[in-house]
């Protein structure tokens, strides 16, 4: 059993997110000590790092609850969350082709400023009044 700096430590949370989590209801099953102070065990902490991941892939709160309800109501839900999964698959691929454009175009952006740096194209900036 961990405590909440003990779970922290071993998630990379910070004290405040997980109290958050377990305060919004997204950790189930969390017991309480002779203190009445909350203590994870090793499923707890696997859970943890799924919502963390599902975070990462840009899942909210409200979605992350959807899915813990279709988890504790057991394998039959199992074709929704992959349903949930997927979206979340696609925005990510999305995101990925997104960034891969904006990356093309600043790789493009440079290599047309060593151009104009090495004297290999002349260029004149629109953003300044000619004054001629």
């Amino acid at each position: 059993m961990y405590s909440m700096k003990e779970t922290c430590q071993k998630v990379g949370m910070s004290y405040e997110t997980l109290k958050y989590y377990c305060n919004e209801g997204l950790i189930p099953n969390v017991k309480r000590d002779k203190n009445n102070y909350r203590v994870f065990d090793d499923n707890n902490i696997d859970w943890i790092n799924s919502l963390s991941c599902l975070k990462k892939c840009g899942m909210g709160i409200n979605d992350m609850k959807k899915y813990l309800a279709y988890c504790m109501e057991g394998n039959s839900t199992i074709p929704e969350r992959k349903k949930m999964l997927d979206i979340q698959k696609q925005f990510l691929l999305d995101k990925i082709k997104e960034l891969n454009e904006s990356v093309a175009f600043i790789n493009w952006k440079q290599s047309f400023y060593d151009d104009i740096l090495s004297g290999k194209i002349e260029h004149n900036n629109y953003f300044l009044k000619n004054e001629n």
